[in-house]
């Protein structure tokens, strides 16, 4: 009996001293990544921000990122909370159709890509990279690359904030995030 709850307390303490918080019940679980087309269909009952995760099968990378930066806790309970989470394959074959235009797979190579996540991207293929998009479908940025969770925390809570909306810069705003409403 003593030996289990030392080993539950110093398993507590590891947790605490990593950096993970503990996770609220409404919070358990996963990202619910979305297809497009369902997160347009929620935003349009219940507007915020999305946040895309542009990839590939063969990315090694984006493989690394699903494995450990989108399951840390506070990752998957801010973007629960914040955001419409759309995973979103740049080779994708299937046409989308979105604002009046369709979006189509392109042939090129021995691969290709898809338009949408392209013009997402402004053309520039890398993966994985991270898109942000305002409700109203405005491209914010697109972030190349991998990132670690405690890095992609900060940025999911600039523009989760708002931050971005009043002219503050993501340099300004890491120098002090205590004062600014991070919810």
């Amino acid at each position: 009996m003593m030996r289990t709850i030392r080993l539950s307390l110093a398993i507590a303490a590891i947790f605490v001293f990593a950096g993970f918080a503990p996770v609220s019940p409404d919070t358990e679980g996963p990202i619910e990544w979305l297809s497009f087309e369902e997160a347009v269909k929620r935003n349009d009952k219940e507007p915020r921000l999305f946040i895309f995760d542009i990839y590939t099968d063969w990315c090694g990378w984006c493989k690394k990122m699903d494995a450990t930066t989108f399951k840390n806790p506070t990752i998957v309970a801010y973007v629960k909370k914040h955001y419409y989470a759309v995973k979103m394959d740049g080779e994708y074959k299937e046409d989308i159709e979105f604002g009046g235009k369709t979006y189509k797979f392109v042939a090129n190579g021995r691969r290709g890509y898809h338009e949408l996540p392209a013009n997402l991207m402004n053309g520039k293929m890398s993966y994985p990279t991270l898109v942000f998009m305002k409700a109203d479908y405005q491209v914010i940025q697109p972030l190349p690359g991998f990132r670690q969770a405690r890095e992609l925390e900060r940025i999911l809570k600039y523009f989760g904030s708002g931050a971005f909306e009043n002219n503050i810069t993501y340099e300004t705003f890491q120098q002090d995030e205590s004062q600014f409403d991070i919810p």
